[in-house]
């Protein structure tokens, strides 16, 4: 009797802990939340024309702080671009059929990187705002946008130009591929 009067009140506290738990931290992020702003945050997402990245830095010099900014907002973007490359290689190497050997995807894999690369040199700069802390810090907020267009006419050509990869290489194929992966980028930045 007393056991089942202990698992029964057990039983009751558990539940009343359970609910009262998920019931406030259903209401924990409306209350005293607020939504932030972050400075450049809506210039850094990549649409079917755009890659695009924002980041910020911060140090005791505001030339620093936009250096690293900079720096940082690169990496975000060649890691973005990499990905959605490697993903239309992938794609492409499974459509065409003539060179489904390793060499092959590698060569291709090594030419899209060089693009990338010399890409990254020339992207625009979409929205930079530094700011001064109150602590006497500077810290900068900044976007880079890098055109679709220009990144697939340059691994176009890197690619139209090696003898090798020419002879497979289906240009019509490989813009639908990468428009599809940039959409879906979109849609996944969207969300």
């Amino acid at each position: 009797m007393k056991t089942r009067i202990f698992v029964s009140a057990l039983l009751i506290g558990l539940f009343a802990v359970v609910f009262t738990s998920c019931k406030s931290k259903q209401s924990a992020a409306g209350k005293g939340s607020k939504e932030l702003t972050i400075p450049c945050g809506e210039y850094g997402k990549s649409d079917d024309n755009y890659f695009r990245a924002d980041a910020s830095a911060e140090s005791m010099n505001l030339q620093a702080s936009r250096e690293k900014a900079l720096t940082n907002a690169r990496q975000r973007l060649a890691g973005l671009i990499s990905t959605k490359v490697k993903a239309v290689n992938d794609r492409y190497m499974q459509d065409v059929t003539v060179g489904k050997n390793s060499e092959y995807e590698e060569k291709y894999e090594s030419l899209t990187r060089e693009v990338i690369n010399q890409q990254l040199v020339g992207v625009k700069v979409s929205c930079e705002k530094p700011m001064q802390t109150s602590d006497g810090k500077y810290q900068t907020f900044i976007a880079l946008e890098l055109k679709k267009e220009d990144l697939l006419k340059g691994i176009g050509d890197k690619i139209t130009n090696n003898q090798k990869l020419k002879v497979d290489y289906d240009k019509m194929k490989y813009e639908k591929i990468f428009n599809e992966e940039m959409k879906k980028l979109e849609d996944e930045q969207n969300r």
